[in-house]
């Protein structure tokens, strides 16, 4: 089984022992906390096999209501190993790793790197030891993907004594890069080893500039709240903005969590309204939600510019994640203005959802690609099995 926890979903899986897994079912637990909150559940053709309404107040409960669904509807399938996505790895966990208590507790010093995520994955991981006492959880990390980044890349203009305390930038959405370049290379492999450019585009947003297969800068820092605009998290800001809010607004560290993590972003410049088709649907209508539209494009095309230019250049542009996979508008905005790197869009390949949706004779090749990180657990899951547990 493979566990996704998300900041306002999980997603999860059911995979064969077979090598490599092949995937039985899929799922989604959506809207946590949330109003009008959902469970879905398709078979590997994608075939519905389980759909309800039912809210969860937070991750805990939503973990529960997946047990009680694996038990209810699943329970011919015998779950002998679980893979997490982790967030955080910090410094020290670089690569998948069995779950033990040394694990959980050095996991836990690392929270306040990944407060929306972190602490409801160790949660999720240790009530899953409960009810499946037998069976072998393995941590596979986000952060791993861009553990290679140079020294430009990975540090702040910081004293160093705060690198020392581990004030780095991590980057995340490792695990989606890692198999998005690996389906790159079943069809492209040329291409999988020059400039490449990754826009994980969904809830959470970033991209990273990759050469040669490996990690070279991204936009995500310390935490996942950096980078982009988000559907519901900044992205970078003035750090003069923190301050102000500490000092004249008197905001505590609580606040300023809630604010950072759950009502900034596309929710904060739209008014309420943070998914993006939505968004689009009232944009000619509502001037707030085509200005936040506006600023996430903005936003998205700047960082593409900055990520070419730490490649020295650029010839490969993939797009994937929810928004990158399925808002040909918001593709076809981004890539405007961008033909000066050599990227020129077909707008008929782009409606299309085509694979490749640049022109032909583009310089640069624009793919659309979608990820998978639960297959992507499952694979370093079952790896890790068939080298320790011989």
């Amino acid at each position: 089984m493979t566990v996704n926890c998300g900041s306002s979903s999980l997603k999860f899986g059911l995979f064969s022992r077979a090598a490599p897994p092949e995937s039985l079912l899929t799922g989604q637990i959506r809207d946590i906390g949330l109003e009008g909150g959902s469970i879905q559940v398709a078979d590997a053709a994608g075939q519905t096999l389980h759909e309800s309404e039912q809210t969860a107040a937070d991750m805990d409960a939503a973990v529960s209501q997946l047990i009680h669904l694996l038990r209810e509807h699943f329970s011919q399938y015998m779950v002998q190993a679980i893979g997490h996505r982790v967030v955080q790895g910090g410094t020290r966990h670089i690569g998948p790793e069995i779950v033990t208590d040394e694990l959980l507790a050095s996991l836990e010093t690392l929270s306040s790197l990944a407060p929306a995520h972190l602490p409801a994955e160790l949660a999720a991981i240790r009530a899953f030891a409960k009810v499946y006492p037998e069976a072998v959880q393995v941590a596979c990390f986000d952060t791993a993907f861009h553990r290679h980044m140079p020294f430009p890349a990975r540090h702040y203009a910081l004293p160093r004594g705060l690198w020392d305390l581990g004030l780095l930038r991590y980057g995340f959405h490792g695990l989606s890069y890692e198999y998005v370049l690996q389906q790159l290379r079943q069809v492209a492999p040329e291409q999988a080893e020059g400039r490449i450019i990754m826009a994980h585009l969904g809830n959470g947003a970033s991209m990273a500039a990759v050469y040669k297969g490996m990690s070279i800068d991204t936009t995500m820092g310390l935490t996942p709240a950096g980078g982009l605009v988000m559907s519901t998290r900044p992205g970078d800001m003035d750090p003069g903005v923190i301050l102000y809010l500490l000092k004249e607004k008197k905001l505590d560290a609580a606040v300023l969590n809630e604010l950072l993590n759950k009502q900034a972003g596309l929710k904060a410049v739209s008014g309420s309204e943070s998914d993006i088709q939505k968004l689009l649907a009232a944009a000619p209508s509502d001037t707030q939600a085509a200005e936040a539209v506006t600023l996430f494009c903005y936003q998205a095309k700047k960082f593409a510019g900055a990520l070419a230019a730490a490649l020295g250049g650029l010839d490969t542009f993939i797009f994937t994640g929810g928004i990158g996979e399925h808002a040909p508008a918001i593709r076809h905005r981004i890539c405007e203005g961008l033909a000066f790197l050599g990227m020129h869009l077909d707008t008929g390949r782009n409606e299309a959802q085509a694979a490749v949706i640049s022109s032909e004779g583009s310089p640069v090749t624009i793919w659309v690609i979608p990820t998978n990180e639960e297959l992507q657990i499952a694979q370093h899951t079952q790896r890790w099995l068939q080298e320790h547990l011989k």
